[in-house]
């Protein structure tokens, strides 16, 4: 999936919360938040030099997790998306969306109902 001309999912993603940047953000201790990860409340991937566990800063809205983000997720997922292809789909631009962004921005504008009409429409 990955040629010269789509870019790597840290590059697309570009903003990224660690486990402890995320745990600060929300509020939590680490545990509880990998505990969410595990618990598939958020999904996360590797990133950088390090191979980190992180999350798209994009899914952190209001101080908690995007109200919308799983059930979008439980979509792509029960369609065969992992969670790198499922954030990859969440973050990459589209310009036949009806604002301007990715689903990701449609999602943060409260129009999920669209958002998981093009995700069944892509994963299945």
């Amino acid at each position: 999936m990955n040629d010269a001309t789509t870019p790597d999912l840290e590059t697309l993603v570009g903003d990224w919360l660690t486990v402890p940047d995320l745990a600060e953000e929300l509020g939590m201790s680490l545990r509880q938040v990998r505990q969410m990860i595990a618990d598939r409340e958020i999904i996360a991937s590797r990133v950088g030099e390090r191979n980190v566990v992180a999350v798209p800063a994009a899914f952190i809205q209001g101080g908690g997790v995007l109200a919308s983000l799983m059930g979008t997720v439980t979509v792509l997922n029960d369609g065969g998306f992992d969670d790198d292809e499922a954030i990859r789909w969440l973050c990459t631009p589209d310009e036949t969306l009806p604002i301007d962004g990715a689903p990701i921005d449609m999602l943060r504008a409260g129009r999920k109902a669209e958002v998981r009409k093009r995700a069944m429409e892509d994963a299945f």
